[in-house]
Protein backbone atom coordinates (compact mmCIF):
# COMPACT_ATOMS: atom_id res chain seq x y z
CA UNK A 1 0.00 0.00 0.00
CA UNK A 2 1.38 3.43 -0.97
CA UNK A 3 1.92 5.84 1.92
CA UNK A 4 3.81 8.65 0.22
CA UNK A 5 2.88 12.04 -1.22
CA UNK A 6 1.00 10.50 -4.15
CA UNK A 7 -1.40 8.73 -1.80
CA UNK A 8 -1.93 11.93 0.18
CA UNK A 9 -2.71 13.82 -3.05
CA UNK A 10 -5.21 11.12 -4.06
CA UNK A 11 -6.82 11.34 -0.61
CA UNK A 12 -7.21 15.12 -0.96
CA UNK A 13 -8.76 14.73 -4.42
CA UNK A 14 -11.08 12.03 -3.11
CA UNK A 15 -12.18 14.38 -0.33
CA UNK A 16 -13.03 16.99 -2.96
CA UNK A 17 -10.37 19.54 -2.15
CA UNK A 18 -6.74 20.25 -2.95
CA UNK A 19 -6.32 23.03 -0.40
CA UNK A 20 -6.56 22.94 3.42
CA UNK A 21 -10.03 23.19 4.93
CA UNK A 22 -11.36 26.42 6.40
CA UNK A 23 -10.20 25.62 9.94
CA UNK A 24 -6.61 25.15 8.86
CA UNK A 25 -6.64 28.33 6.77
CA UNK A 26 -8.08 30.35 9.65
CA UNK A 27 -5.51 28.84 12.02
CA UNK A 28 -2.64 29.70 9.67
CA UNK A 29 -3.85 33.29 9.37
CA UNK A 30 -4.35 33.48 13.13
CA UNK A 31 -0.77 32.31 13.67
CA UNK A 32 0.46 35.14 11.45
CA UNK A 33 -1.68 37.60 13.41
CA UNK A 34 -0.33 36.30 16.75
CA UNK A 35 3.27 36.64 15.54
CA UNK A 36 2.63 40.23 14.46
CA UNK A 37 0.98 41.07 17.78
CA UNK A 38 3.91 39.54 19.69
CA UNK A 39 6.37 41.60 17.63
CA UNK A 40 4.34 44.79 18.11
CA UNK A 41 4.02 44.46 21.86
CA UNK A 42 7.73 43.73 22.25
CA UNK A 43 8.54 46.74 20.07
CA UNK A 44 6.13 48.79 22.22
CA UNK A 45 8.14 47.95 25.33
CA UNK A 46 5.81 45.31 26.72
CA UNK A 47 8.51 42.70 27.19
CA UNK A 48 7.10 41.04 30.30
CA UNK A 49 4.19 39.22 28.64
CA UNK A 50 3.92 35.56 27.76
CA UNK A 51 1.76 33.91 25.10
CA UNK A 52 -0.73 32.75 27.73
CA UNK A 53 -1.34 36.36 28.73
CA UNK A 54 -2.39 37.24 25.20
CA UNK A 55 -5.33 34.85 25.44
CA UNK A 56 -6.82 37.10 28.13
CA UNK A 57 -5.98 40.31 26.26
CA UNK A 58 -8.16 39.55 23.27
CA UNK A 59 -11.33 41.04 21.78
CA UNK A 60 -13.25 42.31 23.59
CA UNK A 61 -10.69 43.53 26.12
CA UNK A 62 -11.22 42.21 29.65
CA UNK A 63 -12.60 45.38 31.20
CA UNK A 64 -15.54 45.50 33.61
CA UNK A 65 -16.03 41.75 33.40
CA UNK A 66 -16.43 39.13 36.11
CA UNK A 67 -13.64 36.55 36.25
CA UNK A 68 -16.13 33.71 35.78
CA UNK A 69 -17.53 35.35 32.62
CA UNK A 70 -14.01 35.85 31.28
CA UNK A 71 -13.21 32.19 31.97
CA UNK A 72 -16.28 31.13 29.95
CA UNK A 73 -15.35 33.46 27.09
CA UNK A 74 -11.84 32.02 27.03
CA UNK A 75 -12.97 28.41 27.36
CA UNK A 76 -10.68 28.04 30.36
CA UNK A 77 -11.28 26.90 33.91
CA UNK A 78 -11.90 29.63 36.47
CA UNK A 79 -8.73 28.55 38.28
CA UNK A 80 -6.56 28.89 35.16
CA UNK A 81 -8.16 32.23 34.30
CA UNK A 82 -7.65 33.56 37.82
CA UNK A 83 -4.02 32.45 37.71
CA UNK A 84 -3.38 34.41 34.50
CA UNK A 85 -5.39 37.40 35.73
CA UNK A 86 -3.30 37.43 38.93
CA UNK A 87 -0.12 37.44 36.84
CA UNK A 88 -1.43 40.33 34.74
CA UNK A 89 -2.34 42.17 37.96
CA UNK A 90 1.21 41.74 39.25
CA UNK A 91 2.53 43.09 35.94
CA UNK A 92 0.24 46.11 36.18
CA UNK A 93 -2.09 45.42 33.23
CA UNK A 94 -5.26 44.50 35.13
CA UNK A 95 -6.84 45.02 38.51
CA UNK A 96 -9.75 43.42 40.29
CA UNK A 97 -12.02 45.67 42.29
CA UNK A 98 -15.67 45.91 43.27
CA UNK A 99 -17.89 47.72 40.82
CA UNK A 100 -20.08 50.53 42.11
CA UNK A 101 -23.04 49.09 44.05
CA UNK A 102 -21.63 45.55 43.64
CA UNK A 103 -20.08 43.16 46.10
CA UNK A 104 -18.43 41.03 43.44
CA UNK A 105 -15.12 42.11 42.06
CA UNK A 106 -14.72 42.81 38.37
CA UNK A 107 -11.63 42.86 36.19
CA UNK A 108 -10.56 46.29 34.95
CA UNK A 109 -7.78 47.28 32.60
CA UNK A 110 -5.26 49.70 34.12
CA UNK A 111 -3.84 52.61 32.12
CA UNK A 112 -0.91 50.34 31.25
CA UNK A 113 -3.39 47.68 30.13
CA UNK A 114 -5.18 50.19 27.90
CA UNK A 115 -1.83 51.22 26.34
CA UNK A 116 -1.18 47.55 25.59
CA UNK A 117 -4.64 47.13 24.04
CA UNK A 118 -4.05 50.21 21.87
CA UNK A 119 -0.69 48.79 20.76
CA UNK A 120 -2.43 45.56 19.76
CA UNK A 121 -5.20 47.45 17.94
CA UNK A 122 -2.70 49.61 16.06
CA UNK A 123 -0.85 46.47 14.98
CA UNK A 124 -4.09 44.89 13.77
CA UNK A 125 -5.13 48.01 11.86
CA UNK A 126 -1.73 48.00 10.13
CA UNK A 127 -1.98 44.30 9.30
CA UNK A 128 -5.49 44.74 7.90
CA UNK A 129 -4.25 47.59 5.70
CA UNK A 130 -1.41 45.38 4.43
CA UNK A 131 -3.73 42.48 3.67
CA UNK A 132 -6.24 44.79 1.96
CA UNK A 133 -3.43 46.19 -0.20
CA UNK A 134 -2.31 42.66 -1.03
CA UNK A 135 -5.70 41.25 -2.08
CA UNK A 136 -7.47 44.49 -2.99
CA UNK A 137 -9.69 46.60 -0.76
CA UNK A 138 -12.97 45.31 -2.23
CA UNK A 139 -12.02 41.65 -1.75
CA UNK A 140 -10.78 42.36 1.76
CA UNK A 141 -14.01 44.20 2.62
CA UNK A 142 -16.00 41.18 1.42
CA UNK A 143 -13.82 38.86 3.51
CA UNK A 144 -14.35 41.01 6.61
CA UNK A 145 -18.12 41.18 6.00
CA UNK A 146 -18.34 37.41 5.64
CA UNK A 147 -16.26 36.80 8.77
CA UNK A 148 -18.38 39.27 10.75
CA UNK A 149 -21.55 37.53 9.55
CA UNK A 150 -20.25 34.10 10.50
CA UNK A 151 -18.96 35.33 13.88
CA UNK A 152 -22.29 37.01 14.65
CA UNK A 153 -24.17 33.88 13.63
CA UNK A 154 -22.14 31.88 16.16
CA UNK A 155 -22.79 34.45 18.90
CA UNK A 156 -26.51 34.38 18.10
CA UNK A 157 -26.55 30.56 18.33
CA UNK A 158 -24.69 30.62 21.67
CA UNK A 159 -27.09 33.23 23.08
CA UNK A 160 -30.12 31.20 21.97
CA UNK A 161 -28.67 28.03 23.52
CA UNK A 162 -28.05 29.82 26.81
CA UNK A 163 -31.62 31.18 26.97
Amino acid sequence: MSTGPKRAARSRRAAGTEAPFIGALLRLCWQRVRRRIAEAIRAGGFTDLQDAHLAVLRYPPPDRVRPSVLARQLGMSRQATNYIVAQLEELGYLERRAAPKETRRLIYLTPRGWRLVETIHACLRELQEEWAAKVGQKRFDVLMAVLRELATEEEDNESAAAA
